[in-house]
């Protein structure tokens, strides 16, 4: 999976577009992310006897992979996510690279 947990991403579709924020935890067996203050759901808790009130509690549910964008740390552009190899070392390293219009940048 290309998005990993604390990336910066940008919601592109659905009743959250447009909205950014970090990924909280990362599901790469069903493709989604859940991502901080993006597509919240809100879950209602029975009281239990006098002493525990019933209340409502806000959390935020997974989205698929496929409607969120890699936001750039330095440039704050959202593109595509690809790989490349490198050097360094004497060791070959595989780093993600930002696919944003023709340029390319990396992330780390």
């Amino acid at each position: 999976m290309k998005i990993k947990t604390g990336d910066k991403v940008r919601v592109l579709a659905g009743k959250d577009k447009g909205k950014e924020g970090n990924v909280l935890q990362v599901f790469p067996e069903l493709s989604r992310v859940v991502v901080e203050g993006v597509n919240t759901a809100t879950k209602h808790l029975k009281g239990r006897g006098r002493e525990a009130k019933g209340q409502k509690i806000s959390f935020p549910s997974p989205i698929h992979i496929s409607n969120v964008a890699l936001v750039s740390g330095k440039s704050g552009k959202s593109g595509r996510v690809g790989y490349k190899r490198i050097e360094k070392d004497g060791k070959s390293q595989k780093i993600r690279v930002l696919r944003v219009k023709g340029a390319a940048e990396d992330v780390e």
